[in-house]
């Protein structure tokens, strides 16, 4: 239980770690990016201000003022440079004719004015030029691998500008810068943001490990104290109980043989022997009580040795409901045990033969049942009425698209008592939870009711899980309740 507290804990650190680091991560890669893009469009924007600066237009027709620019005497120098992060410039006609460009081959990349910069993929089996055009999330995208192949593929980040004088436009102006001043940082920051939140996360699920541990120490020496205690203390409690338990029984006994009968001191005896009754009840109900408590403590601890053999559930119901036959004379109940038959089918002789068997504790099942069938005695009325039901089920169940049947052996307990009101179903099975909180402060009643302590539906659910089984209510108050417990024929893992 505190390995499985100490996982979640553990993971819970990590995850929640994780989330704000991949946050964190996003955040800052998101703005490294868009100051790296805006570096690279101030970049552009300038170099458009300044080579429109150093334009040569020339008036064409006075009268009419007409203006050109003079490409020779505006781009003097057309030199192929080989760094790999020069600016291109392009200039374009009025009609978007290229007359210009320091490009070794002019790009096939319509123009259009945007001073707010475009990112743009240029291809060499680009034939369409419009489908060479991209926005910046899509072209880094198809990028990833046009490094490694300069000469298939380029990424481009374009600022056009229109150039006019009044209203006569003279030409277009596009000045290219190569992409990966972009990309080539953004990657390398992508991937050293994954490597150091991979890091991070690893090291918080350790720190988290090591510090849910420590913070579960405390917690898992106290239970286990508690644990021990709870073990040892029922132990010890054991032996003097049990000597109560005999020497009551040897004071009534002797005081049988003993005293002698008059008038006198047959009212001693018997306001005696009353007493030491009341005495044996309630050792009996603390004996009891504390053998409920050690099979619970044990169970909890995981140091009971349980011994799983062949049983025949049908036999063990026969036993049960014999040595419960007594107690429902003297209220009048009848109490009935029914065992469904195999279908009329041909079985297997060995089969049928087992066909109530299955692998489990004997004597924790008859615990069980005794539990189950008694509790369906105590709270049945005079004349009503307790059956007892087995039959054999198959249960299906899928794995990797295959259709399995598993037999499973059903047990149904169903009385015609008071009942169970609905909201106290989902508590029936807490320890030490009764429907009733009243208890019982008159000797007499004590005597005559022997009240529960609350652990038989707890011990009972602590046998079917042993069992790996199910254990299920159905009541209806003024009714009766139904008691179902499915017990698989063979336990998975053995």
């Amino acid at each position: 239980m505190f390995q499985a507290t100490r996982r979640r804990l553990a993971l819970w650190y990590t995850s929640i770690t994780a989330v704000l680091l991949l946050l964190f991560a996003s955040g800052v890669y998101l703005y490294v990016r868009s100051t790296l893009v805006e570096r690279v469009d101030d970049t552009l924007n300038h170099v458009v201000e300044v080579v429109e600066r150093a334009l040569v237009i020339e008036r064409v027709n006075p009268q009419k003022k007409e203006y050109r620019v003079n490409i020779e005497a505006s781009f003097r120098n057309n030199d192929n440079s080989v760094e790999d992060d020069r600016i291109d410039i392009e200039w374009f006609s009025p009609t978007g004719e290229l007359l210009w460009t320091t490009f070794p081959e002019p790009i096939n990349i319509p123009i259009h004015a945007n001073r707010n910069g475009e990112t743009v993929r240029v291809s060499e089996s680009c034939r369409d030029a419009i489908n060479c055009v991209c926005t910046s999330e899509s072209c880094e995208e198809k990028s990833n691998s046009s490094f490694l192949t300069p000469n298939s593929s380029l990424l481009l980040r374009q600022v056009t500008d229109r150039v006019e004088i009044g209203r006569q436009v003279l030409g277009y102006l596009r000045v290219s810068h190569p992409w990966f001043e972009v990309s080539k940082p953004s990657r390398q920051l992508m991937f050293d943001l994954a490597l150091g939140t991979g890091l991070m996360v690893l090291s918080v699920a350790y720190c988290g490990w090591f510090l849910s541990g420590k913070a579960m120490e405390p917690v898992n020496e106290s239970y286990q104290r508690l644990k021990q205690f709870t073990a040892d203390a029922s132990h010890e409690l054991r032996s003097p109980i049990a000597l109560i338990q005999t020497n009551v029984q040897v004071a009534l006994s002797d005081l049988e043989s003993n005293l002698q009968v008059n008038e006198t001191n047959g009212a001693v005896k018997s306001q005696y022997k009353k007493q030491l009754k009341i005495i044996e009840k309630l050792t009996q109900r603390l004996g009891k009580l504390v053998n409920d408590l050690l099979f619970l403590a044990r169970q909890d601890s995981g140091i009971s040795k349980d011994i799983f053999s062949s049983c025949p559930l049908d036999a063990l119901l026969m036993e049960v409901v014999e040595e419960q036959q007594l107690f429902a004379k003297e209220k009048e109940i009848a109490l009935s045990l029914t065992l469904i038959d195999p279908p009329q089918t041909e079985i297997d002789p060995e089969l049928l033969d087992n066909w109530f068997t299955l692998n489990g504790d004997w004597s924790q099942l008859v615990r069980l049942f005794t539990n189950l069938i008694g509790n369906a005695l105590r709270y049945t009325p005079s004349n009503g009425i307790v059956k007892v039901e087995l039959t054999r089920i198959e249960s299906i169940y899928r794995v990797s698209g295959l259709r399995y049947l598993t037999p499973l052996l059903k047990v149904k307990i169903s009385d015609t008592g008071i009942g169970i009101p609905t909201e106290a179903i989902p508590k029936l099975f807490d320890r030490f939870y009764r429907i009733d909180p009243a208890r019982a402060h008159n000797q007499s009643e004590i005597t005559e009711k022997a009240t529960g302590s609350g652990l038989g539906l707890a011990i009972a659910q602590a046998i079917v899980e042993l069992h790996q089984g199910q254990i299920q209510v159905e009541s209806t108050v003024g009714k009766g309740t139904t008691f179902i417990v499915t017990l698989p024929i063979v336990q998975g893992g053995e």
